[in-house]
């Protein structure tokens, strides 16, 4: 209580710092760096991880990209390839001309050396870059080369992707935001008793999730996926806890003349009730931070944050809005359009056994199509763009033109000596789907003498320490025909050099489909045993946990079976996240039924009157705590063109509705079925004689 009256006698100054705070979190949020690379987030000890880490030191060399012409004159090329060669961190470039002159007849040369550059009026030249694929210099050089080469140009490679990934992102944010915002602020206003009240809860939120997004400063960077869904998620979870406290407001408005009398009860037994609901919530986003594929910390730690600065804003500052606006808001009030609860919740425990049947029933179809789901999922970021992207139609090219659809490197220890690595090289080229390979020992191999081989080739492929290969393969980034080829390739290489890496794209795909394999159980079962623990703390029960996350496990099994049904693929990151973010977001709903029948209970009342009850006074919270977190994401869902953004989104608004529905119809039955055991394993739940024999008789 001091704590609540306290808040309500400083309000003044609690919103005028909140209003001061948004200045540096405001700074904070512009300078906090965000990544669109999600191969930056591997295991650091991973073999790939080392290699690219080699190849900048040892080469100057981060990324890569082959940069094709389409229909272009030699001599403009030439022209062309010297402009790219100066533009800033640019290491290298290498063409046909960069081992002889443009007046070398084309057809003078080998035949496997010209159709490595050439095919038809296609041409295509590697560029080398001095910085990492995703690093700032790296994509303002992709746009710098895009810009001098015009039209009849496609780059290529990750840098490309990163490049356009983030311009979509930039432009399409500040939308979806907006979208997330009016939905949500529509879907409280059609829910709610008050015209103004949504607006409210908009502003005390928004100042929430600038303090969050300020604070990130401090992690120095955030992934393009925490940026875009932690402002719609921050909004969606802590919404719940200002429609608590305007609930316990109003409620205690009419049985309290002082409106801030009112404000202080309000605010005890909200934090009371957010507490435990809140830690629930933070328990399923801090099991994120467990996986070795980091991108799940960076979202764990952004969203555990947020939530948490959430309860801190609908204790402090949406109370002090409250009081300030009190004279608008009880003018704007309305009836809410919700109807009486008492009928719907009499006929769901009229018909419990019905529920129960239903919940057997779909458990096992939807656990098989979760199950599938998880193995249909796609790794490329590449498959999470429009096709009219610059670098979608780039990669369609080299796939097209020149049958390669994804390029390996191979870094060899200088030491192994230059027949050896020829070998290495034939028997690689035998590997099927390899397309061939470009390196000091294949170029000498194809008969061109190595004394004309210029020292700027020498020098980009061989260091004091190693010597660098390209290898490009016919099969896609993620597939499993790549993930076999990558697997030979790595039995060869170590045979001929123990201490030989191959890294790039794909390798780095395979490494991270095997990393975050190995998360998705690992963080399934530290959100399960952590939310258990929290229900069976704040419940003072060992059978509850049990029955709540039952219910909200079947929801998120139903929620991610469905797209196995529909023939849908997920990327890659999406079952991991969603799971945990539905279990800790929407066990909440649980919580409140189940803590309301309990109190019910433990006052005297049957166990048919105590489900009723809970029932009646939780349906409409539950109602409009699932149509906020369902509107807010619904929008960004069908309005974003990342596919990894959309498919999220749309798991997280089908996931609220689908957790509502559970909680709501199937929760009841299993109260109903097994409260015997409730009252037995529950403290303070010890039955009387009488109640534990009207516990035996089947209600119909």
């Amino acid at each position: 209580m001091k704590f609540a009256k306290w808040v309500v006698s400083h309000r003044v100054v609690i919103l005028t710092v909140a209003l001061v705070l948004m200045i540096p979190s405001v700074l904070g949020m512009i300078s906090t760096r965000i990544n669109y690379d999600m191969l930056t987030y591997l295991p650091q000890d991973m073999d790939t991880v080392k290699g690219q880490n080699e190849l900048l030191e040892e080469f100057g060399k981060g990324a890569f990209s082959f940069v094709i012409f389409d229909d272009m004159p030699d001599k403009d090329v030439s022209m062309i390839k010297e402009k790219i060669a100066r533009v800033n961190n640019v290491e290298n470039v290498i063409w046909y001309d960069s081992i002889f002159d443009i007046t070398f007849p084309k057809e003078m040369l080998p035949e496997d050396t010209y159709n490595k550059f050439n095919n038809g009026k296609c041409t295509m030249m590697a560029v080398f870059f001095n910085t990492s694929t995703s690093a700032d210099e790296t994509m303002e050089a992709v746009r710098e080369i895009r810009s001098i080469a015009g039209k009849q140009c496609f780059v290529s490679g990750m840098s490309a992707l990163v490049t356009d990934l983030k311009d979509l992102c930039e432009a399409e944010e500040p939308i979806y935001v907006g979208i997330a915002v009016i939905l949500a602020c529509v879907a409280m206003m059609i829910f709610l008793d008050s015209y103004l009240a949504p607006f409210v809860f908009l502003a005390s939120i928004g100042i929430m999730i600038l303090l969050n997004m300020g604070s990130n400063i401090f992690l120095g960077e955030i992934s393009y996926i925490t940026k875009a869904l932690s402002a719609v998620l921050q909004l969606a979870v802590t919404m719940d806890y200002s429609i608590f406290l305007w609930h316990s407001y109003n409620s205690n408005r009419t049985a309290v003349s002082d409106k801030y009398d009112a404000m202080v009860n309000a605010i005890h037994e909200t934090m009371t009730s957010v507490i435990g609901s809140s830690i629930t919530t933070i328990a399923g986003f801090i099991a994120l931070c467990f996986m070795t594929f980091t991108l799940g910390m960076d979202l764990g730690i952004v969203m555990a944050k947020g939530v948490l600065l959430g309860v801190i804003g609908c204790v402090t500052v949406l109370p002090s809005l409250i009081l300030v606006l009190d004279n608008p808001l009880q003018k704007t009030k309305h009836r809410s359009l919700l109807p009486d609860m008492t009928k719907l919740s009499t006929g769901i425990t009229k018909i419990f056994p019905v529920f129960l049947v239903l919940f057997v029933a779909l458990a096992p179809v939807f656990f098989y199509g979760y199950s599938k789901t998880n193995s249909e999922v796609y790794y490329d970021m590449g498959d999470s763009l429009p096709s009219d992207m610059e670098y979608v139609i780039a990669n369609s090219k080299l796939k097209d033109e020149f049958n390669i659809e994804s390029t390996h490197m191979v870094l060899v220890n200088s030491s192994v000596p230059s027949l050896e690595v020829r070998k290495m090289c034939e028997e690689m080229e035998r590997v099927e789907g390899v397309k061939y390979i470009l390196g000091f020992e294949s170029l000498v191999g194809t008969r061109i003498p190595m004394e004309i081989i210029p020292d700027s080739i020498t020098k980009v492929l061989k260091s004091d320490k190693w010597e660098l290969m390209l290898i490009n393969s016919e099969y896609g980034v993620a597939s499993n025909e790549v993930n076999n080829q990558i697997d030979s390739l790595n039995e060869i290489l170590k045979r001929y050099d123990k201490e030989g890496m191959l890294i790039g794209e794909a390798p780095c795909m395979k490494d991270m489909i095997e990393t975050t394999d190995r998360d998705f159980k690992v963080v399934n079962t530290i959100s399960i045993l952590a939310i258990f623990i929290i229900i069976a703390l704040v419940e003072k029960s060992i059978s509850l946990p049990f029955l709540l996350i039952a219910v909200i496990e079947l929801a998120i099994f139903i929620n991610l079976g469905i797209p196995h049904f529909m023939g849908q693929s997920l990327p890659f990151i999406a079952p991991i996240c969603i799971s945990t973010i539905q279990l800790g977001a929407t066990v909440d709903y649980a919580i409140l039924m189940t803590t309301k029948y309990k109190s019910e209970r433990t006052q005297g009342a049957d166990k048919r009157q105590a489900v009723i009850t809970a029932l009646k006074t939780s349906i409409p919270s539950i109602i409009v705590s699932g149509m906020g977190l369902f509107a807010a994401t619904f929008g960004v869902a069908v309005y974003s063109d990342i596919d990894i953004i959309s498919s999220m989104c749309m798991l997280m608004a089908r996931g609220a509705v689908v957790s509502m529905l559970c909680v709501i119809l199937m929760l009841p039955a299993l109260l109903l079925l097994c409260d015997r055991l409730i009252g037995a394993t529950t403290s303070g739940m010890k039955n009387s004689k009488s109640e534990v024999m009207n516990n035996e008789k089947v209600y119909n």
